[in-house]
């Protein structure tokens, strides 16, 4: 006799994100050893003083360091990506990813970060590989 198994999704209590990324994963390491404390500072004077609040600028480049060592070329995919693994999550220090909470504020941040006349561009015949177009990235 074939059984069936009904989706009953009920609400996880008590459970932390802290408690399910394992203590030896990639992102525990990258947070533990790469120092971002320079990143709000250096971007600082891109701001206004005053207006909506922006993205946190830490996180954005940090969703810049997931894109790079996820292989990720679009920032859907990133934000998909964001979305679904809690690794992520733990290591942008969020608890969740809306469609509208991230990527719409991405290429105003960009501009910040990298120039508003910087974008990216294929870099070869049929590579989908990108390159940064319009000189280097004025924050790397």
């Amino acid at each position: 006799m074939m059984g069936t198994k009904e989706r009953h999704f009920a609400p996880l209590i008590h459970v932390s994100v802290e408690e399910l990324v394992p203590h030896d994963h990639f992102y525990r390491h990258l947070e533990r050893t790469l120092d971002l404390s320079f990143v709000r500072e250096f971007v600082q004077g891109t701001y206004a003083g005053g207006g909506r609040p922006s993205i946190d600028p830490v996180v954005f480049f940090k969703l810049q360091l997931v894109m790079f060592f996820e292989d990720i070329r679009s920032e859907r995919l990133l934000m998909r990506q964001a979305a679904d693994r809690l690794s992520v999550l733990w290591y942008l220090g969020v608890r969740h990813v809306t469609r509208g909470s991230i990527p719409s504020q991405t290429e105003r941040t960009s501009g910040r970060f990298f120039g508003s006349r910087a974008h990216l561009m294929p870099k070869g015949k049929g590579d989908s590989s990108m390159l940064l177009k319009h000189g280097e990235a004025k924050a790397l």
